[in-house]
């Protein structure tokens, strides 16, 4: 019986697929999946085993996003901040020692853009729509995303994902460099057994230690302002825009807004 309630984990020759199954939520990233996925990349950075992990859905979509229905009304702000639990997962991800290849179908939203952001590559089946939804419920985006997209597409492609808040095509964003490669869905298995091929087959300990300095190297920067990026989050989600941009998602009414 498995030990996770939100996971399915596969494991063969030195090659893990993780799926996210909350197939019933189009994997909406509730508390508990993330604390899974947390815990899941923290005990496989271990596995000497493991050379690459798959990270994918076993939903119709890979995941859209952040669950806006999970109840949050008794959480402190102290305990929303003691308990960022998307930055851990992030960071979980990207402290991962193995190779980590994201495969993409279907929407691919806030959180999870986030998720194949943190991946070391991203294969997309061409029905796959990615965004950053967040600014338009009245929100930062947080989770290390905001550099991680600089990182993939530059700044001025990332301002336009971020501050746009749109949803963008596969075929759009391989031309920006988010994803490595775009596949039809009835090539895709060919398609992942090729990326899955070439970089299980690679010394793990070189292609491992290529990986942390390549890390370490694009993420400095970003060091030392990112700890601010969830106070940026406490704050936006007190907002009255905040309250209108939710009050708007949910009625499906155009909002105004007001800077208050």
């Amino acid at each position: 019986m498995s030990k996770y309630k939100y996971l399915e984990v596969k494991k063969r020759l030195g090659v893990t697929n993780v799926f996210l199954n909350r197939v019933d939520s189009q994997n909406a990233l509730n508390e508990g999946l993330m604390v899974e996925l947390t815990d899941f990349c923290s005990a496989i950075r271990k596995d000497v085993k493991t050379k690459l992990i798959v990270f994918r859905s076993n939903a119709k979509n890979f995941s859209v996003g952040a669950d806006l229905k999970e109840p949050r009304s008794d959480q402190t702000k102290l305990y929303q901040w003691k308990h960022n639990r998307g930055k851990d997962l992030i960071q979980a991800i990207l402290n991962v020692e193995q190779i980590t290849i994201c495969l993409m179908h279907g929407y691919c939203l806030g959180g999870a853009a986030v998720i194949a952001s943190a991946c070391d590559f991203r294969i997309a089946e061409k029905n796959t729509k990615v965004g950053y939804p967040e600014i338009n419920l009245g929100m930062n985006l947080n989770w290390l995303g905001l550099p991680l997209a600089i990182n993939l597409v530059g700044i001025s492609r990332a301002k336009q994902m971020v501050i746009g808040g749109d949803f963008h095509d596969a075929d759009q964003l391989a031309s920006w460099g988010f994803i490595d490669e775009v596949f039809t869905a009835k090539n895709r298995e060919l398609c992942l057994k090729k990326w899955v091929t070439k970089y299980s087959s690679k010394p793990p300990l070189v292609a491992q230690m290529i990986k942390r300095s390549s890390n370490e190297l694009a993420m400095t920067l970003f060091k030392g302002i990112m700890h601010m990026e969830f106070e940026q989050f406490m704050l936006t989600t007190s907002t009255e825009d905040q309250k209108k941009a939710i009050e708007g998602f949910l009625t499906k009414k155009a909002v105004e807004f007001e800077g208050n």
